[in-house]
């Protein structure tokens, strides 16, 4: 299965729960921090949730 490289480009604050505890199942918790996930339709809607928090490093 293909992998992904997703990096928190903006920080959590002034965002709501349910977008935190999203970043949190993620695994980003600071700034500049990427994490390597599977390429599967559950991370890329989470990715979706919070795209204007995050992007995907090629």
């Amino acid at each position: 299965m293909a992998k992904i490289k997703i990096e928190q480009v903006r920080s959590r604050i002034r965002c709501n729960k349910s977008q935190k505890r999203t970043l949190d199942g993620l695994g980003l918790r600071k700034m500049h921090q990427v994490v390597e996930h599977e390429d599967t339709p559950q991370i890329r809607g989470m990715v979706a949730k919070v795209h204007h928090l995050v992007q995907v490093v090629e």
